[in-house]
């Protein structure tokens, strides 16, 4: 078994770190610089920072705040919201993040994932997927779960990777925030048909949910933000619990 990461979320909204629950009714939840400091040195594999209104809003992700993280840490560095071009994702490695994510954006216009592996590389491009379970299966959605797409989760994911996305983050809409656990059966769906690796997110409340989406999601890495941001979970703790648990993790 390869190694799990475990990556802790920045949901950021005016500046702040924010968590809500199935998208809505968010609150605070502290300081991303200080909360980027904490999870580098608690052990967290990679960091994920989403300006979750970027796209929403129709303006581009702070650089500057980007800037202040990255010089505060000393592990891999996800960025995304409100990246439309090329010239958004050059400013956003250059001001230290390691990979950018896209999602309203490539749903609007593919071939920015294209462009995005051909100029810096598949290994910085990961598509981000909010999707939620309706009568009709997994269905993808744009502008932070506003707005619902034509775009079914298990084609769209396969599109992007043939594209030259590099990783997916599968944020499921029904189980963000509610802590009942991460919708396995999809991510093991997923799993099965990508060759690119599967970041989970959505639905983490407790050190089994962690546990469950390695074995029985077959996830590469798993996102949480509320159980880390509040304390409920210790990163070191977790690790200590999923090794013992036999899932091989990162040190």
């Amino acid at each position: 078994m390869l190694a799990k990461r475990i990556i802790p979320c920045l949901d950021i909204k005016d500046g702040q770190t924010v968590k809500g629950t199935n998208f809505v009714n968010l609150r605070h939840a502290g300081d991303p610089v200080e909360l980027a400091r904490a999870y580098s040195e608690q052990g967290a594999d990679e960091l994920v920072f989403l300006d979750i209104t970027a796209s929403f809003e129709g303006r581009k992700t702070f650089a500057e705040l980007v800037k202040r993280i990255a010089a505060n840490i000393s592990i891999p560095f996800t960025v995304g919201g409100g990246i439309h071009e090329l010239s958004d994702v050059d400013r956003l490695l250059n001001a230290g993040a390691d990979k950018i994510s896209v999602n309203s954006s490539a749903i609007r216009r593919p071939g920015l994932i294209d462009e995005i592996a051909k100029h810096f590389g598949s290994q910085f491009c990961v598509l981000a997927v909010d999707a939620k379970q309706t009568k009709k299966g997994w269905w993808c959605y744009l502008n932070g779960g506003r707005v619902e797409t034509d775009k079914e989760l298990f084609a769209w994911t396969k599109e992007a990777q043939e594209r030259g996305a590099g990783e997916v983050l599968f944020t499921s809409m029904n189980h963000d925030g509610v802590k009942t656990g991460y919708a396995n059966g999809a991510l093991a769906a997923l799993a099965d048909r990508l060759s690119i690796p599967v970041i989970a997110s959505g639905g983490a409340g407790v050190k089994e949910h962690f546990r469950d989406v390695f074995l029985e999601g077959k996830a590469d890495a798993a996102l949480a933000a509320s159980v880390f941001h509040f304390g409920e979970i210790k990163i070191p703790d977790l690790k200590s619990y999923l090794c013992a648990q036999g899932v091989a993790m990162r040190r």
